[in-house]
């Protein structure tokens, strides 16, 4: 699969289109999808069983499969409604996760499973006492349902909101802090995930390392000046801090955590765009080319 680009897309006006009100909450993810070249009859996504999100009382399983099967349904409150955004998305036929999860470096966990986690398997703790994110004497549990995939980084919305249509997204990040808001509603989230996973798979790539910017101290001004915020919540996985920029054809990631990887990726529906923005740049980028699209 590769991008179509007969036109041109700019994410520099990206932030408007996510502010704009939708017909369906999938609308925007289904625009960028094809953006970066899907097409909905490339998608075969796996018919998730209802049965998934409730309690089976004719399981006659043996007796290991019993003691497993026991042990996951300690990590579930069935009390807790499942959001109505995750249940569409789990079974949303454009769902490109399920098409092939291996774009994603992502475990998913559905049913959503707690935490703290009585099994252990999970690893965040509950909402800190005391944290903004919650009013005092609420419950402090966080459903989880979608981690990194060594479990540095889980992401779930409170079990206070779990009635809710569509609830915020937190993101563990350790540390005093525990828990911070990753976006501001799951289908928001699942179109970030997009964003940050697919165009540096199916689109062209330019990696800016630390040093190359010591080679010119004004060249990440220059971008970001050049390049909108695209109006998401900066991402926060493995010590990063990434907020999206976006411009003609053209999304760059800037990291501004401690990660050891790049601080910039150029990522482009075209070389050309990649090109463009590597030529604003300067120093950083000379003499280099971008990588073509791995898929």
């Amino acid at each position: 699969m590769t991008s179509s680009t007969e036109h041109v897309v700019d994410y520099g006006q990206f932030a408007a289109r996510l502010a704009a009100p939708r017909t369906s909450r999938w609308e925007l993810l289904s625009e960028v999808q094809r953006e970066w070249g899907f097409e909905p009859e490339e998608w075969d996504p796996e018919d998730w069983d209802p049965e998934l999100w409730e309690d089976d009382e004719d399981d006659e399983d043996e007796d290991d499969e019993k003691d497993e099967d026991d042990d996951e349904e300690a990590r579930i409150d069935r009390s807790l409604p499942v959001p109505v955004a995750l249940r569409e998305w789990w079974t949303w036929p454009e769902n490109t996760f399920m098409a092939n999860a291996r774009w994603y470096w992502t475990h998913p966990e559905m049913p959503p499973t707690l935490r703290p986690d009585p099994t252990g398997w999970g690893v965040a703790h509950e909402v800190p006492e005391g944290s903004p994110l919650l009013p005092p004497g609420g419950d402090r549990r966080v459903c989880v349902f979608m981690a990194e995939y060594q479990y540095c980084n889980e992401w779930g919305y409170p079990a206070a909101e779990a009635g809710q249509d569509d609830p915020r997204v937190l993101v563990s990040v350790g540390g005093d802090e525990g828990w911070v808001v990753q976006d501001r509603s799951v289908s928001e989230h699942l179109l970030h995930l997009a964003l940050m996973r697919l165009p540096s798979r199916f689109g062209w790539t330019l990696a800016v390392q630390r040093d190359d910017l010591d080679r010119d101290p004004a060249a990440l001004a220059r971008l970001t000046a050049a390049y909108p915020d695209m109006g998401l919540l900066p991402w926060r996985e493995l010590a990063g801090d990434v907020v999206l920029h976006g411009g003609p054809d053209l999304i760059v990631r800037h990291d501004r955590g401690i990660a050891d990887d790049y601080v910039l990726l150029l990522t482009g529906r075209t070389e050309a765009a990649v090109r463009e923005a590597a030529a604003l740049l300067g120093a950083p980028c000379a003499g280099r080319d971008p990588e073509p699209p791995r898929v």
